[in-house]
């Protein structure tokens, strides 16, 4: 028998049980999460004044959607544990948006941190918790805030030596909080009492230095220490000052300029005081160890010119000169509101070779961008060479051949070389600090002894871009290729989208156009794009045109008058953001320059046609009219302006534009297609493809034309017969118009030409030309991977519902494909979808996030029998077509288990 005591405890475990309860149901079904300011986590130094608060929501229950929301800013977390707002507090909201709130609260101001939080209300009118708090802190909101001078060592262009800057200074009391805002240019590494600040590499970012600088925040609290602290400074060329000589001529930059620096430091004590260091003409300064740095030649390190405990306090540098004030330059300085680039991956060595006696040839199985990492011992002075590439030579010996032609050689100039010259002192370990190159094969020479697997390693670097997506599926072959499109894409994301990560380093426009979906399928990169667009923007000439290569030197405004298929990346990528995140922040920053732009554009125009330069650029056979593409892109440039002229609410730029693609299109079918015959110029399927693509063909017409794109298509052995304009326009088309069967086949050839060919012959990157010449890790070609998540897994936006708001989840089984499974992390939260076809049944699992809704394609024929769940669909599961070969349901949020048989 149980005690009384025994029993008046679960009296009192059923009293909380039912007030716990009591109290979760009067929370809402919803949960906020992923709080994210300027689409960045907790964002340190951000510079704009009223940023925008967007949130996910999750709930385990189904068709849960968001009625209202309340969003709380503090200056202080206490302040926001207490649920009050000082800095903001929105009030209770009606509005399911969740996405780009801007701030409106109190102005904010420069070093400020504020602390936010929000919670929703669901569709029957209940609270959820709070969110988990997050951060935001603004950098330096004016110029005037700096109140540092840029300094420097030499203002010698052609210096070799890397600068060292250095400052000792006391810190009195316990250190409370502190911030450094840097700059230096071009690139920099930030030290503090012995230690490297931070795990960014190759910063800032590249842009159009004397239009827009980037400056970095850091906390240094914990870097810092209470009496006596040094900070130090290594300045690297970058892009700032190309002292090489290759065909873009970045050494005539106009921007040139040497190594400088411009830093402030600011230091809270728990006292409440505050302390301020600057760069200025007290800094001490001279050269170390780094006698050479070049983004396209490498860099040379001779630790025996190492001064130790430079970068620390007590050091002796009576014999450094005193800084120099450098001039300014003139582009303005912004915050740089985007993840850095980072080492991310430590490759192994898979092979090494001795070719030669004495030659080293390491291999690590992966192309990628980064640098090696020495780890040797050997006597001082010796020293190591270690050049980069992508091939080998038929002997084992390393091939640069490709990817070093562009540079100059008259003088002849060293190209992806870095050595290290030994201080003899047991085992060094060493990594380059201001160049990244392109390679999978490092040859090592001037070693004292044998060399084995442990004396390198690779270290992957670029832009940290957060994974937002993942697919898989039965066939192998695809998984791989998909593979090679992330290493390839990833290893031309270095602060801009670039086309290759050895030969050129170019941030050429229809590369970044081409790979922008494939990108935001698998990348949070939306933070980056945002950054890059600006970059186009400063170097858009005013009421005029673009540059091919974002920033240019100069040489890509001169070498083509216009080239419509790569100026479309300053539409395409705004529009791309807009439609897979919803964010028109790009839309209506650049509508001005969209303007410019097409205005311009159409006085170059006759009858609307107009030629340009460059085409279905790296084609296999067939040559597509540049007339035709380029045509075709200034259509969809003109489609793209008038839309977002809607969006914003300017009505006489939306018909202005919309009849100016009117005109195009009708222009575009006059002069190209043949009504009789049913083929665009020759008939290619670049042709044919961007007709149906762009929505240029008349809808009479599209039976013919998509007939001939098939018989084309089969000519061609089921094998694509483009060049990088028509890889993006092929497989789409095909699915669109029902032919996914198709699409599957061309993307799974081993033959060339194909992606599938490229794997056959060791390809771990994606290449820039069919047969394999040229550069090996090129991204131009990746539209493939976007296509397996939107034809083969079937996620897709409604461009009437952008962001994922509404989700169009439409798989395609074919033969041959028994599964397919993808991922993406839409701004709204986690789309899952994954299909197998198994034992005469079709099954597809979805997730859709809360606050949404979506369009789900089964294919079943009107005899087969639907379950969802193991059971007939029920009400929150609505039918909304069913033909000969497919259903079509609409659901809510939640988990969905379809079954068709």
């Amino acid at each position: 028998m149980p005690s009384i005591f025994a029993s008046r405890l679960t009296l009192l475990g059923l009293v909380l049980l039912s007030f716990a309860l009591s109290a979760r149901s009067s929370f809402a079904a919803l949960e906020a999460t992923r709080l994210r300011c300027e689409s960045l986590e907790n964002p340190l130094g951000i510079d704009t004044l009223k940023p925008q608060l967007s949130w996910a929501l999750t709930s385990p229950a189904r068709a849960q959607s968001q009625t209202a929301y309340q969003i709380l800013v503090a200056s202080t977390p206490e302040a926001l544990a207490k649920d009050t707002g000082d800095l903001w507090d929105s009030g209770k909201v009606a509005s399911p948006e969740t996405l780009y709130i801007p701030y409106a609260g109190k102005p904010l101001r420069s070093g400020l941190r504020a602390f936010w939080k929000v919670r929703s209300w669901d569709q029957s009118g209940a609270p959820s918790a709070w969110s988990a708090p997050a951060t935001f802190e603004m950098g330096l909101l004016r110029a005037a805030d700096w109140q540092a001078k840029w300094i420097g060592q030499t203002p010698d262009i052609d210096a070799k030596p890397a600068p060292l800057l250095r400052k000792e200074f006391p810190i009195a009391g316990e250190i409370k909080r502190a911030r450094a805002y840097v700059c230096g240019l071009g690139y920099y590494e930030l030290r503090i009492n012995g230690q490297k600040v931070g795990d960014h590499v190759l910063d800032p970012g590249f842009t159009r230095f004397d239009k827009r600088t980037l400056y970095t925040t850091y906390d240094v609290t914990k870097a810092l220490q209470t009496g006596k602290n040094a900070i130090g400074v290594i300045l690297g060329n970058g892009w700032y000052n190309e002292q090489s000589l290759a065909v873009w001529k970045f050494d005539k930059a106009p921007w040139r300029a040497a190594p400088e620096l411009l830093l402030r430091l600011e230091i809270e004590t728990a006292d409440g005081r505050t302390q301020t260091l600057l760069s200025d003409t007290t800094w001490k300064a001279s050269t170390g160890p780094i006698t050479f740095n070049n983004i396209y030649s490498g860099e040379n390190y001779d630790a025996r010119l190492e001064q130790k405990g430079w970068d620390a306090p007590g050091f002796n540098d009576s014999a450094w000169e005193a800084a120099l004030e450098m001039p300014a330059p003139k582009g303005k300085m912004v915050a740089q509101m985007m993840p850095p680039i980072r080492v991310t991956k430590t490759l192994p060595a898979v092979k090494v070779t001795e070719p030669k006696p004495g030659v080293f040839i390491y291999d690590f199985g992966q192309n990628f961008s980064g640098f090696p990492r020495l780890k040797i011992s050997g006597p001082a002075g010796a020293t190591i060479t270690m050049k980069c590439a992508e091939r080998l030579h038929a002997d084992g010996t390393l091939d640069q051949s490709a990817i070093a032609k562009y540079m100059l050689h008259k003088p002849p100039q060293i190209f992806q070389t870095n050595n290290y010259t030994l201080k003899g002192d047991g085992i060094e370990t060493w990594q380059p600090r201001f160049t990244y190159q392109g390679f999978q094969y490092v040859e090592v020479t001037g070693a004292p002894g044998k060399l084995g697997p442990e004396n390198l390693e690779g270290l992957f670097i670029h832009t940290d871009v957060p994974l937002a997506g993942e697919f898989t599926c039965s066939n192998p072959l695809l998984n791989k290729i998909l593979e090679t499109a992330r290493w390839a894409y990833l290893s031309n994301l270095q602060s801009i989208p670039t086309d290759c990560p050895q030969r050129e380093k170019n941030g050429w426009t229809g590369d970044a156009q081409l790979a922008s979906e494939q990108g935001l399928f698998n990348y949070d990169g939306v933070a980056v794009y945002r950054k890059w667009i600006n970059d186009v923007a400063d170097n858009q000439e005013p009421n005029r045109r673009l540059s091919v290569i974002i920033p240019d030197s100069g040489w890509g405004m001169s070498i083509f008058s216009y080239a419509p298929a790569w100026d479309a990346a300053f539409f395409e990528i705004p529009w791309n953001v807009y439609l897979y995140t919803g964010d028109r922040q790009m839309l209506e920053q650049h509508f001005d320059g969209f303007v410019m732009y097409l205005d311009w554009v159409a006085k170059q125009a006759k009858d609307n046609i107009i030629k340009g330069d460059l085409g279905d650029w790296c084609r296999y056979k067939a040559d597509t009219p540049v007339d035709l593409t380029s045509t075709a892109y200034y259509y969809r440039d003109a489609n793209i302006a008038s839309k977002a002229a809607g969006l914003l609410g300017k009505k006489t730029e939306e018909k202005k534009y919309a009849e100016l693609a009117e005109r195009i299109r009708k222009a575009f079918n006059k002069t190209f297609f043949n009504a009789k015959t049913g083929l665009y110029a020759n008939g290619t399927q670049t042709a044919q493809s961007a007709a149906l693509y762009f929505n240029i063909a008349e809808p009479k017409d599209r039976p013919a034309i998509f007939k001939n794109l098939l018989a084309n298509v089969a000519s061609s052995d089921n094998h694509i017969d483009a060049g990088i304009l028509g890889s993006k326009y092929l497989l789409n088309v095909l699915t669109a118009d029902g032919r996914t069967d198709v699409a599957y086949l061309i993307a799974g050839q081993k033959t060339m030409p194909s992606w599938g060919w490229w794997i056959e012959q060791g390809a771990t990157t994606m290449w820039e030309q069919w047969d394999g010449n040229e550069s090996r890790n090129h991204i131009m070609f990746g539209e493939i991977a976007a296509w397996f998540y939107k034809a083969l897994a079937g996620i897709n936006p409604d461009p009437a519902r952008p962001g994922f708001k509404h989700v169009i989840i439409q798989p395609n089984p074919v033969a041959g494909l028994t599964s397919a499974s993808a991922w993406h992390e839409s701004a709204y939260g986690r789309i899952e979808s994954n299909w197998k076809q198994e034992g005469g049944a079709f099954t597809l699992d979805v997730t859709i996030p809360a606050n949404t809704t979506a369009t789900v394609h089964l294919p079943a024929t009107k005899t087969q029998a639907i379950l969802e769940g193991g059971k007939t669909p029920g009400p929150g599961i609505v039918l909304k077509q069913r033909t000969g070969e497919q259903a079509v349901v609409e659901v809510g949020s939640g988990h969905y288990a379809f079954v068709v048989r």
